[in-house]
């Protein structure tokens, strides 16, 4: 299997409803812009959620296929936040982590990268470790992956990366609300009920 992208994001203000992103690497591209997820899948196993999106991935299926590596682990994320005041980050909310094989949460595209995990469902196959810093070795101060209030297998912190960030409670709330990507009231000014 090779890497091959489903879905390049490259819009300001889309939102997505119920849809499937399915691939093994590169699955889909946030490349930039903010953007929301709801009820969605997205299968892969190396990189498969990119990019330098601003988004919030609410209630979504993370499927990992990181079995299929022959024994080596995948990545769910690699997010390009590449300077440390762009908005931009990735934010899983309500949503379910499951698959086969073992996979990190994440890893950096870019030296200032944003990835949460927030009140998620997390398999056994997230490695121990959560994260890896890649090409950000040295300067892991940097990055922001964290990790609130999950649950599951795959959710025990005990052997996690020293260096993964415990956001204060006034950063994590702006970062779950959907002020994070919607302070003008795109979303709720939908046709139809995407907050429902």
């Amino acid at each position: 299997m090779k890497a091959a992208v489903a879905a390049m994001i490259a819009g300001d203000k889309s939102a997505f409803y119920r849809c499937g992103f399915l691939g093994f690497q590169d699955t889909l591209w946030d490349v930039q812009g903010r953007h929301y997820f709801k009820l969605c899948t997205i299968q892969g196993a190396v990189d498969f959620i990119f990019g330098a999106g601003q988004s919030i991935y609410e209630r979504c299926t993370i499927s990992v296929i990181a079995g299929a590596l022959n024994g080596v682990p995948g990545f769910i994320t690699a997010q390009a936040r590449g300077d440390p005041n762009d908005p931009s980050g990735f934010v899983f909310k309500d949503c379910n982590v499951i698959g086969y094989g073992q996979a990190y949460l994440g890893r950096p595209w870019r030296d200032y990268a944003r990835v949460i995990f927030y009140n998620s469902s997390l398999s056994d196959i997230i490695a121990p470790e959560g994260w890896i810093a890649w090409g950000s070795t040295g300067r892991e101060y940097q990055l922001t992956f964290a990790e609130h209030d999950c649950h599951g297998l795959g959710s025990n912190t005990w052997k996690r990366v020293k260096w993964e960030k415990r956001v204060s409670l006034e950063m994590l709330s702006w970062l779950t609300s959907m002020t994070f990507i919607d302070n003008e009231g795109w979303i709720t000014s939908q046709p139809f009920n995407m907050l429902a």
